[in-house]
């Protein structure tokens, strides 16, 4: 008998997850230390963040499990009264520093976040509207741009988040104020969305692409939303990251200056402001630990935006 030719199988397509392991992005960020130790410090200050109720050894913002004789404990060191010990030492109302931290941290990142969803929100829109119209749609846009970058980011934020909390009933300040806060920093942020997508679209509206749609009947919104926009994505996640750590800075700023996050909801920035009355008293745990929690959550976010920026970039590949 003669034996039967052997079928060959065809080769098994790679999964979406190998794809994504062998992708260009993921080779640069396995092959380049400092955006892994950058990822790896944001994921561990978003997880404390996330979980701060489960991580965080005592509750903050619970006046009941506060003991006044706990007050400017050493970090490290027990309490002359109560020989209780805490890591990072407490503050002057006795409050553990190390959960005041997990706690702000969530206020800090919610904010950062929204106000960073909402500038790009509001740019990618207009900066679409603005390229692809053109016309006095662009002008008009374009204009309000220039206007508002010629005043500094937080002056705007600031102008705004007094207006907004202005016209806020007395009442309703404290619960609205992290919403104000948001609303404050998102508006003052959309500019280098729009300017960025507007460039952009300016390119692809060229493109064959986007001239053949046109010829089949696509409505103006239509290709926008569908054909443009995935093609002009890669330089938004960039200033996103960017524009992550700058908001957070930004509330901390505020909340420094007392016209950012409430007493009662107090975010690094408040810590910060806390702390810095008792910067020269001897209790210098009180600042520093809040401030280097900051200056790590941004440098992370920041030094992962330059590595996301020139990953991106196909001219330096």
């Amino acid at each position: 008998m003669q034996d039967r030719p052997t079928e060959t199988l065809p080769p098994s397509e790679p999964s979406r997850l190998a794809r994504a392991w062998d992708s260009d992005l993921a080779w640069s960020f396995r092959h380049t230390p400092v955006a892994m130790v950058s990822a790896a410090v944001v994921v561990i200050l978003v997880l404390s963040a996330v979980f701060a109720p489960l991580i965080a050894p005592h509750d903050p913002f619970d006046p009941g499990s506060l003991n006044l004789m706990n007050g400017f404990t050493p970090p490290g060191r027990p309490n002359a009264f109560t020989q209780d010990m805490f890591l990072l030492g407490t503050d002057d109302q006795g409050r553990d520093v190390l959960s005041t931290i997990l706690y702000g941290m969530r206020i800090s990142l919610f904010v950062g976040f929204s106000a960073v969803l909402l500038a790009l929100v509001i740019g990618v829109i207009l900066g679409l509207l603005a390229g692809y119209l053109g016309g006095w749609v662009e002008a008009l846009i374009m204009r309000v741009a220039d206007i508002q970058l010629t005043f500094p980011a937080i002056l705007v934020a600031m102008l705004i988040f007094g207006v907004a909390k202005g016209i806020t009933p007395p009442a309703y300040r404290d619960q609205m104020a992290i919403w104000v806060l948001i609303l404050a920093i998102g508006l003052s942020d959309w500019v280098q969305f729009a300017r960025v997508v507007r460039g952009a679209t300016l390119v692809e509206k060229r493109r064959d692409y986007v001239q053949a749609a046109r010829l089949i009947g696509r409505k103006p919104f239509s290709i926008m939303l569908r054909h443009i926009l995935p093609n002009v994505l890669n330089p938004v996640l960039v200033i996103a990251t960017i524009s992550l750590a700058l908001a957070i800075i930004a509330e901390a700023t505020l909340s420094f200056l007392g016209v950012g996050a409430p007493p009662t909801k107090p975010s690094l920035g408040t810590l910060i402001r806390i702390g810095q009355g008792f910067m020269f008293s001897g209790e210098w745990w009180i600042l520093l630990f809040p401030a280097l929690t900051l200056l790590a959550l941004a440098l992370s976010i920041n030094l992962l935006g330059d590595w996301l920026r020139d990953a991106l970039n196909p001219r330096l590949r």
